[in-house]
């Protein structure tokens, strides 16, 4: 830390990303991205994007992705906006709806970034507790008093709420937004964007990152009420109007419209996680229910971290948390077929091995 930093941040713990080694070529599976490329039609949109008008500033306004994702969607445009992955999204949310007098709310265990926003921009953070069961209790966000972000599916144990569970967090909280992270969504759980139709207090935000192949190109986007998506607007053009660049616009509204595409990776990294989360309870694993595209897992004579050691020993990167309550577990993100096989074949000879 050099001795210009300003005070405001001198104890600022940032955000650790999943590892992205460069020495080694692992079977990655710590990082929660698509194991199959973007659409083809992705590809060619990305390919159309690439001359001359490059030179040109891209579209602030986001007019033609916006358009798409309203009319897929089933909203108008004005409830929608994009951004430079959902994180930025999230760091807008922290900016227009938190502040002294307005505390954000959110779990003890869930996206690690919601502690860094809060300390970032100076929020007081409201933590709830998960239950035993690691699930999230709707009656604890009853009245919070502040601003509620609610992973859905939760992340790092996928277990997710159902919409009517989400309603009535969002029917208990008239007088403060409740933030729906849907950045896992399409795995399997349901999505709340229906609800904004119904709730102004209600805010939907989801990623381009998982389950539509764009990890690299980041794309984020919020639903809501159009009065709340004015509000993430008028932080948007103060920090950066031209935050998400031509080439993502593209690839973006392409992968919308490739619907077929969407729903056959979907299906696929469904029908794996099942099949993994088989595998991993016939060796001895506890697997909490997930609903998006990774399983939360621990094995009762293997730690966490001890795990996660011995399968980057053998070329597998996993997510290992330290958090005291869930050190004994690790985050396996879905690949292909073929990478978790692999998985759960070098698992058993790590448990041969310790026997």
């Amino acid at each position: 830390m050099s001795r210009f930093l300003s005070s405001r941040f001198a104890t600022l713990t940032p955000y650790t990303p999943g590892e992205q080694p460069q020495n080694r070529k692992y079977i990655k599976l710590n990082t929660n991205e698509n194991p199959y490329p973007p659409s083809p039609a992705v590809t060619e949109a990305i390919r159309a994007s690439t001359g001359e008008e490059l030179k040109r500033y891209p579209d602030p306004t986001a007019a033609n992705l916006i358009r798409t994702m309203a009319e897929y969607c089933g909203v108008s445009e004005e409830q929608v906006i994009f951004g430079n992955g959902s994180d930025e999204i999230l760091a807008f949310c922290f900016l227009a709806f938190c502040d002294r007098k307005v505390p954000a709310c959110f779990a003890d265990i869930t996206y690690g970034f919601y502690k860094v926003f809060a300390e970032l921009c100076a929020v007081e953070a409201r933590i709830i507790p998960l239950t035993g069961d690691f699930s999230i209790n709707p009656a604890d966000y009853h009245r919070a008093g502040g601003t509620v972000l609610i992973a859905n599916p939760n992340a790092p144990t996928g277990m997710s709420l159902t919409l009517a569970q989400i309603e009535e967090i969002a029917v208990s909280n008239p007088d403060n937004i409740v933030i729906v992270d849907e950045a896992y969504v399409d795995f399997g759980a349901e999505s709340a964007v229906p609800l904004t139709l119904r709730y102004d207090n209600l805010l939907v935000v989801g990623t381009f990152s998982k389950s539509r192949n764009l990890a690299g190109a980041r794309l984020g986007y919020a639903i809501g009420d159009s009065k709340l998506i004015a509000d993430l607007n008028t932080v948007k053009y103060s920090f950066n109007p031209y935050n998400v660049n031509r080439l993502t616009l593209a690839a973006g509204k392409a992968a919308i419209e490739d619907r077929n595409y969407f729903t056959d990776c979907c299906n696929a990294i469904i029908e794996t996680r099942e099949f993994t989360t088989q595998a991993l309870r016939d060796a001895g694993f506890t697997v909490l229910p997930s609903k998006a595209n990774f399983v939360f897992v621990k094995n009762d004579r293997l730690h966490g971290e001890e795990y996660y050691l011995k399968l980057k020993e053998r070329g597998i990167l996993v997510r290992h948390f330290t958090d005291a309550r869930i050190s004994d577990y690790v985050r396996i993100t879905i690949g292909t077929r073929q990478e978790m096989e692999t998985l759960i074949k070098t698992t058993k000879l790590i448990l041969e091995a310790i026997q």
